[in-house]
């Protein structure tokens, strides 16, 4: 069995960063690809194009992760668009870190907003999806290192949102098993997103010396776990959490 995905139909999350490279990916694999986002229109469209160019069909749909009620409009955009939905991926997420629990000038607000797009739109979305993927659909959540082994500290509301996405998707795997569904998590390490820009120069001091590569993930790398967990090649992997972070406190 191979990793092509020819005649499928996948979802993910983000028009930039990892999503733009899961999406381009899948679609490198012969896949159609619906992108979610929700303020970034014209990265969305150029993530588009380029899937097109590829020779795939591509849609953009505006939807708010946080918002939990928006994963059956989604889904159903996904299904009115292209078709059919076969994999979904639950990439969109927010990363709110540096203050310790007790300190009194963390922003609670965006705490609580942080487990509506890490938790509660990830949860919505695969029930939703759950109700139209074929016998043998795939889904799989990106979640993070910090989700198992958190580190240091000012991570708490984050990894406990990580770690979250592991026991549910197990959960899952067990509901959607009898249909051959599986369901698993990407633990992805530090990319090399927009907001790092590639330069590790910008990470704390020694973060990089917790990693047993030393050194920070490409979005490709990371995509790369994701598309081998969505193809046939993986039919038999489910439950299961697939770190692919560089080694991080190994």
């Amino acid at each position: 069995m191979g990793i092509s995905l020819n005649g499928k139909v996948a979802l993910t999350g983000g028009s930039r960063g990892l999503g733009a490279a899961v999406a381009l990916a899948f679609a490198d694999e012969g896949a159609d690809v619906a992108i979610s986002y929700e303020k970034s229109t014209e990265r969305a469209k150029a993530v588009v194009a380029e899937i097109n160019k590829r020779g795939r069909q591509s849609v953009a749909i505006k939807s708010d992760q946080g918002d939990p009620s928006t994963a059956k409009t989604l889904v159903a955009a996904v299904i009115e668009r292209l078709g059919k939905l076969d994999i979904l991926v639950n990439n969109a997420a927010v990363a709110w870190q540096g203050r310790r629990i007790d300190d009194p000038e963390i922003d609670e607000a965006a705490m609580d907003r942080q487990w509506a797009i890490n938790v509660a739109g990830v949860v919505a979305n695969i029930r939703a999806a759950s109700r139209v993927l074929p016998d043998g659909g795939r889904i799989v959540s990106v979640g993070s290192g910090v989700g198992t082994r958190a580190g240091f500290p000012g991570t708490a509301d984050y990894a406990g949102s990580k770690a979250a996405l592991i026991g549910y998707s197990k959960g899952v795997a067990r509901d959607l098993g009898p249909r051959k569904i599986t369901v698993n998590v990407v633990q992805a390490g530090i990319m090399a997103t927009d907001m790092l820009a590639g330069s590790e120069e910008k990470l704390p001091a020694g973060i990089l010396d917790l990693h047993a590569l030393g050194r920070i993930a490409t979005v490709e790398e990371v995509a790369a776990g994701i598309v081998f967990l969505a193809s046939p090649a993986a039919s038999y992997v489910t439950g299961s959490v697939l770190d692919v972070n560089g080694g991080y406190l190994a």
